[in-house]
């Protein structure tokens, strides 16, 4: 089977040959690895035949960028919100925001006119280009993009978005959704021009550690108009949905359901994301990618990463409905050969 018919496969809860195979890896870890026997010029995505390939837009506002300071440690730059932030060099992390150019209202409604949709927020060349190399290698081939609480933060900040989600619900409403609608104009102004797609991949963190970051009510009254547009849209191409939400989004789950996700990504072990439990209860409507413990990659006996994964993907490959990803992104602890045993072991208990 091909990567395509593989990951179609599991998204309509079907069993195909094996369980599809991507992940998502830090930087970092790669410069490692290329220490460690990956080969000179080549990428984990192709070393390992990760079965995934994808192309977006940009949404942004589109203002100039900067950088501000930099140091051998970390580099300060103004991105293209306005909001400035610090990267740092020697490790991989979420950039640090040091402070945001949307602060209220109504520098929003000021700057809500840099989001208006055009078609040279595309590039065109380039999404031919990797469609068409998806195409020869029989990928699965993904148009994504962010939107929702976590694009939002982002932007104005995260303390001064939760506060405005009990205070200033219209200001956040017209948010989430000025967002959404650039991303279904996006997919939709590629899809008319004949990129085909086989789906979305859409990317809205709204968990911590053992909880959202927000209650199911709130989900319902922000988040859930913006997704329901998002997987409308998809749906009514014929196209099955993917959504990457770190931390613990267990609670938020009917909500997702009901705006009509079909698969969510990536099940974050140390938050709380237990994958065989989410199979027995969500299992028969919602797909799912991911839930092995990228510390047990990292363990040093072998024997923990092996029970990781043989307890958990016969579990959740059963009658299809799962794709392997690790539980977030493989860290740099996680050496070459760990992580070559890691992509032994999915093909070893992954087979139908």
């Amino acid at each position: 089977m091909t990567s395509r018919e593989r990951i179609d496969a599991a998204l309509n809860f079907k069993e195909a040959d094996r369980v599809a195979i991507d992940d998502s890896l830090w930087q970092t870890t790669i410069v490692r690895w290329h220490q460690e026997g990956l080969p000179d010029g080549v990428g984990p995505r192709e070393h390992f035949d990760f079965e995934m390939a994808g192309v977006g837009a940009d949404i942004s506002m589109r203002l100039p960028t900067e950088t501000i300071d930099e140091t051998d440690e970390y580099i300060i730059t103004r991105n293209a919100y306005g909001a400035i932030e610090r990267n740092f060099k020697h490790q991989e992390s979420t950039p640090e925001k040091i402070s945001f150019l949307i602060t209220s209202r109504e520098l929003w409604e000021e700057y809500k006119p840099h989001l208006e949709w055009s078609t040279d927020r595309i590039d065109w060349a380039e999404a031919r280009r990797i469609q068409r190399e998806a195409r020869q290698k029989g990928k699965w081939f993904e148009f994504g993009a962010a939107f929702g609480y976590d694009l939002i933060q982002g932007i104005v900040g995260s303390e001064r978005l939760l506060v405005a989600m009990a205070t200033e619900p219209e200001w956040v409403e017209d948010m989430f959704m000025t967002h959404a609608r650039l991303v279904v104009a996006a997919a939709e102004e590629m899809i008319g021009a004949g990129i085909e797609f086989d789906g979305g991949f859409v990317y809205d963190d709204m968990g911590y550690r053992n909880t959202s970051l927000f209650s199911p009510a709130m989900f319902m009254r922000y988040e859930y108009p913006a997704h329901k547009l998002v997987y409308d849209f998809f749906h009514s191409q014929g196209l099955k949905v993917i959504l990457h939400s770190c931390g613990c989004v267990k609670d938020l789950i009917p909500g997702l359901v009901k705006a009509g996700l079909d698969c969510l990504e990536p099940l974050e072990v140390k938050a709380g994301m237990d994958l065989i439990d989410l199979k027995k209860r969500h299992g028969a409507w919602l797909a799912f990618m991911g839930g092995i413990d990228v510390r047990a990659m990292a363990h040093p006996d072998p024997r923990v990463i092996e029970e990781e994964i043989s307890t958990k993907i016969p579990v959740a490959m059963k009658g299809g409905g799962y794709i392997y990803h690790s539980d977030h992104s493989v860290p740099d602890n996680v050496s070459f050969q760990q992580y070559c045993r890691v992509i032994d072991l999915v093909h070893k208990y992954g087979s139908y």
